[in-house]
């Protein structure tokens, strides 16, 4: 290898103002992505590449699913299941038995 890599100092740009930009677009556009960030970010002046905003966007760890959830959203606003304090205190009734034994007879 050559003597000049080992001297070699990054002669990267500061990007602590681009991340919290990022940041508060991300916060306050809570479905948008990093092309839409950039988009956003170019129409204030910004002149970074897309590149740049991908992996800054990544480091904070503000990457969308690509999919939408299956179940519904709202099976989190729903109620622990309760636990048996007592025998007998909770009941249940299984139908796919129930209704397999009902059509053997």
């Amino acid at each position: 290898m050559s003597r000049s890599v080992y001297g070699y100092r990054s002669v990267a740009r500061d990007s602590s103002a681009l991340t919290m930009r990022i940041k508060e677009i991300a916060a306050t556009r809570v479905h948008y992505g990093y092309k839409r960030v950039h988009v956003m970010l170019r129409r204030e002046g910004w002149r970074d590449n897309l590149k740049r905003v991908y992996r800054l966007y990544k480091q904070e760890g503000l990457s969308l699913r690509f999919k939408r959830p299956k179940r519904n959203k709202a099976a989190r606003l729903r109620q622990p299941k309760q636990t048996a304090t007592a025998m007998n205190h909770i009941w249940s009734r299984d139908f796919v038995v129930g209704r397999a034994a009902a059509h053997a007879a």
